[in-house]
């Protein structure tokens, strides 16, 4: 079970089936992210380096070229976050690729952000057409995953950008499917190995075939 006790209540809340499942990432995945936040932190006076496949480190004062610290760029990012839907806008091919597969199985997509900032994501996802359920969590996905799959027997699939949250669903719900998609090009020459087993895809095109192979009973 997850130990984020707002996750857990968001899942319960939910109208689950058994049909095949699919848990779908959000920043980088349903919505690019890093291309956005480029532009949101230049309107900050802030640029983003991509010299290495983190945030922190990365942003640097426009003016002076020096690395902001830890506290001011998650600063950044929380108010981003609070301002995202003048910022995000869906993934290359996530609509197209959403529509088929939602006839082959349920979706719900879980995304690592403050619970604060919910409200605000469903709403952008609303506007975009994006209507799947929507979890946050503040912990790690791995548990999340095994709650919403629950005792299904049928396929369960995850795609994220990010290899600890594969390596965490690995570990808490060893029988998924794990597919690693990422919207943003250069940050993704950047990208550190992947736990073994996860399934590399190119865009959505990509990611589609492969997870309809993946969810097919």
């Amino acid at each position: 079970m997850s130990d984020d006790p707002e996750t857990v209540r968001q899942i319960a809340a939910l109208s689950m089936d058994t049909r095949p499942l699919l848990v779908l990432d959000v920043d980088e995945v349903v919505l690019e992210f890093l291309a956005p936040f480029t532009r949101y932190l230049d309107h900050r006076g802030y640029g983003f380096q991509s010299e290495s496949f983190r945030l922190h480190g990365n942003v640097v004062e426009t003016a002076t070229g020096t690395a902001a610290a830890a506290d001011t760029v998650s600063g950044l990012l929380d108010d981003f976050f609070a301002a995202q839907e003048d910022w995000q806008t869906p993934a290359a091919g996530v609509s197209a690729a959403l529509d088929r597969l939602s006839g082959l199985a349920e979706i719900v997509m879980l995304t690592a952000m403050p619970h604060a900032h919910r409200e605000r994501r469903r709403t952008l996802l609303d506007r975009l057409g994006i209507p799947f359920p929507l979890v946050t969590t503040e912990k790690a996905k791995g548990p999340a995953v095994a709650l919403l799959a629950g005792e299904r027997t049928a396929p369960v699939a995850f795609v994220d950008d990010i290899p600890h949250n594969h390596a965490s669903v690995q570990k808490h719900f060893p029988r998924a499917g794990l597919f690693h998609l990422m919207a943003h090009e250069g940050m993704r020459r950047l990208l550190p190995p992947l736990p073994p087993g996860v399934v590399e895809t190119r865009d959505w095109a990509d990611a589609s075939a492969k997870l309809a192979a993946a969810l097919a009973v």
